[in-house]
């Protein structure tokens, strides 16, 4: 800890010789070491504390000037060491600033009171009109506020949660402002009741009010030019740039924002990228993307998911070249709590928008495509689970994970199959084997609401659902017999339905006993709830061996799994995978055939199919 000194009298004429004067000099402490001679036209108000000088600062590549305070009036401020701060307009107000920082052209740095730094506020995601069912605060993750969506009808919880928010804040909100250490602020207009977490650059933002970045030195925060930034806070590894304007917004980690994004009352979570367009009341969990100037999203959830401009919501189709971003991996939610196809890759579907959304159960047709002709509607069960575009999908989003280990608050589960989608997978096929029961095997279409099936579409959408059910199958055995849990589960928790918590993939009924322990006061705070998704995360293997284990005696009609039908289903999950390449490799000959596709690319692609039986084993 520092020890602070009064002025001497030399010191004190030296300042002033420097055109620095103060309000009261007893009320400007410095460090053993402080030297005045790099002080110049400083106005000092109130209490103010001072560091050493000793050091050189860069300010720009190759450019270095001595550390100091220039052209600046401070009241309330306490300033760390080999800081340089120079031309303030106006004022620097109520402020810790941490050491090593540059601060430069700027016009008001201030903490007024009843500042509460973005954090604490109530903001109405998925219904813009609505009460509201997210707080927001620095320790918010995507499932923390996916489950406070999910719970907000129960009012005992939702009190409680909000309780055990204002207890976190209580502790650990800030007397006043702070600015960490190596912090670059330069250009910026005004900056008023703001936390800024060390190692963050602010270069030519217009105004960030009421609002926290959780900066760091692995995860840097970059905030650039007309950026203006209220009641929000912003998590490490983001960028905020180009005029981007943002009201009552949580921006998790890693998550980029630019070119003129405008966003209100919406939540980003880890990875998502906004450009052009506008959101609000949005729930955008990990993977969102929106690229286009007409693109608006509103009142939804999403992840996983790349929206694209006017009624065209995902550029899929572009599935071999470089540029193509991706599909609903993990689907969309209204308001009224409907899913658009999950998952799914949606194309031409303007005239089935509306259709759609009012079907909840057309989710239980996954990984298929929508496709309008006139007035009809076609929906062909399954596609997307043989098209190069989901294969690229697997492969790509751990790799476009960019947090650093330090800044994972959001948990993300990659597996494409998993008790989720496997769950909606078999719904999906007992749904086609129903519509063929009902209508026999000699008919052209079966009709799925106001959808079309051609017969040929149902009978391939069920062999690629059977396909993906095989590969799982053997996948999780052979992770099971791995890690060395294979046989009979020791614990019934995973069986049941599964939840997809905006990225931690769970059983419901450990999302029923998070509920449960909330209310009973056995999760006490935030920290302790963290926690319990840490957990179930950790446990996902015997969870989801658990649901696995029924799955796979129901499928083979066995009683236990023996050795002899671990071997059978090894072969299985081969053939089915083998068949699974197959398809795929058709798809990108197909794509290839049509002149879309560079030769090198195509190639390149099939040399990456070629390697796939090196992880039959």
């Amino acid at each position: 800890m520092s020890i602070y000194r009064h002025l001497t009298e030399a010191e004190i004429t030296g300042l002033e010789s420097n055109g620095c004067w103060a309000e009261d000099w007893q009320r400007v402490m410095v460090a053993e070491g402080f030297k005045p001679y790099n002080f110049h036209r400083v106005v000092f108000y109130g209490d103010i504390t001072l560091g050493e000088f000793n050091k050189q600062v860069e300010v720009s590549k190759g450019f270095v000037k001595h550390s100091g305070i220039n052209d600046a009036t401070l009241r309330n401020v306490s300033v760390g060491n080999d800081c340089l701060i120079e031309k303030v307009g106006n004022y620097i107000n109520n402020y810790t600033i941490g050491n090593d920082c540059y601060i430069s052209n700027i016009c008001t740095l201030e903490t007024t009171d009843d500042a509460t730094y973005g954090e604490g506020s109530v903001i109405s995601v998925l219904n813009e009109m609505g009460d509201g069912n997210v707080t927001i605060f620095r320790e918010l993750n995507s499932q923390v506020a996916s489950f406070m969506v999910r719970h907000n009808a129960d009012k005992q919880l939702k009190m409680t949660l909000q309780q055990m928010i204002e207890d976190e804040l209580r502790v650990t909100r800030p007397e006043r402002g702070l600015i960490g250490n190596n912090v670059k602020i330069i250009n910026a207009k005004d900056i008023t009741n703001t936390v800024i977490k060390g190692y963050c650059e602010i270069s030519g933002a217009a105004r960030l009010s009421e609002c926290t970045v959780m900066s760091s030195m692995d995860a840097p925060v970059f905030i650039g030019t007309g950026v203006i930034c209220e009641n929000s806070i912003i998590c490490d590894g983001c960028s905020i740039n180009n005029s981007v304007k943002m009201q009552d917004c949580f921006v998790g980690e890693a998550c980029q924002i630019t070119n003129g994004f405008t966003a209100e009352a919406s939540l980003f979570f880890a990875n998502s990228f906004m450009a052009n367009g506008e959101a609000c009341a949005a729930f955008c969990g990990p993977f969102s993307a929106s690229h286009h100037k007409s693109s608006l999203l509103i009142g939804g959830e999403f992840s996983f998911y790349n929206a694209g401009s006017n009624t065209n919501f995902s550029n899929h189709a572009y599935k071999m070249g470089p540029l193509h971003y991706g599909t609903l991996e993990r689907g969309t939610k209204t308001a009224s709590g409907s899913y658009v196809l999950m998952p799914a890759t949606i194309g031409a579907f303007s005239v089935c928008f509306g259709k759609l959304m009012h079907h909840p159960d057309t989710r239980n047709l996954p990984f298929s495509y929508l496709m309008a002709y006139g007035d009809d509607c076609y929906l062909v069960p399954g596609r997307n689970i043989t098209t190069v575009g989901l294969y690229r999908d697997i492969k790509k989003w751990p790799k476009r994970d960019k947090r650093s280990r330090q800044s994972k608050k959001s948990i993300i589960n990659f597996d494409w199959l998993s008790p989720f989608t496997v769950g909606e997978i078999m719904e999906g096929i007992k749904i086609l084997k129903a519509l063929r029961e009902a209508s026999g095997d000699n008919v052209s279409t079966y009709n799925f609401h106001e959808y079309v099936i051609n017969a040929s579409s149902l009978r391939k959408g069920m062999k690629y659902y059977d396909i993906a059910l095989r590969i799982y199958m053997g996948a999780v055995l052979k992770r099971a017999q791995k890690e060395g849990f294979f046989g009979r589960p020791k614990s019934t928790v995973g069986q049941g339905k599964w939840a997809d918590l905006s990225g931690l993939l769970m059983p419901e009924s450990e999302e029923q006993r998070i509920v449960n322990d909330i209310k009973s006061g056995e999760i006490e705070n935030i920290q302790q709830l963290l926690e319990r998704f840490a957990e179930i995360n950790d446990n996902y293997s015997h969870y989801r061996w658990s649901w696995s284990y029924q799955m796979i005696l129901d499928y083979y009609g066995l009683d236990e799994i023996t050795p002899a039908d671990a071997e059978h289903i090894r072969e299985d999950y081969v053939r089915a995978r083998r068949a699974w390449i197959a398809e795929i490799r058709k798809d990108a000959e197909k794509e290839y055939q049509m002149g879309d596709v560079e030769t090198d690319v195509y190639e390149d692609f099939l040399s990456k199919l070629d390697h796939e039986i090196d992880y039959e084993n």
